[in-house]
């Protein structure tokens, strides 16, 4: 048994695609309700959610990282999500399509993020796990680094929507 560390992961499912977040950042995950409209803001940010009497930016994970936008449907979730920034900590809805399961990945499982052959920056992603499918395929979890998901420009706007 080699001495690497292990981290706790919250996987959720975007189309065929399987991401992870640190289950040091998710305060809760909710059934997906229809956000509050906010005008004017990208269109990845869907509006406010009501978490606990606060609003709550919510973004579509799907449209911040380029892939077709998705009607929800009885499994989309809405992580909420407390990201520490540079300055404070945000507050933050994420809808998923589905919300898998909390896995333990060790550190040394962890490999360095692609620089090429994904439809998505490569700068939001902390590294890629290999895994097995319940189909015996194997796979890939992308592992978010949730701090450079958001650029300064999203986490002033999404400061404001708050």
């Amino acid at each position: 048994m080699s001495g690497s560390a292990e981290g706790q992961f919250v996987t959720l499912g975007l189309g065929e695609e399987v991401f992870a977040v640190s289950v040091a950042f998710v305060r809760e995950i909710l059934d997906y309700q229809s956000p509050f409209a906010i005008p004017e803001g990208p269109d990845y940010l869907l509006g406010l959610t009501d978490v606990r009497g606060r609003g709550t930016p919510t973004i579509d994970l799907r449209l911040k990282l380029g892939l077709p936008r998705a009607a929800p449907t009885a499994t989309t979730r809405i992580l909420v999500l407390d990201v520490p920034l540079a300055d404070r900590v945000l507050s933050l809805g994420l809808v998923a399509d589905r919300v898998i399961e909390v896995v333990s990945i060790a550190t040394d499982q962890i490999e360095t993020a692609p620089d090429i052959g994904v439809p998505w920056r490569s700068e939001y992603i902390q590294g890629v796990v290999r895994r097995e499918t319940s189909a015996g395929k194997g796979g890939f979890v992308v592992l978010f680094d949730l701090p450079r998901l958001l650029t300064s420009q999203d986490a002033a706007v999404l400061s404001q929507a708050a």
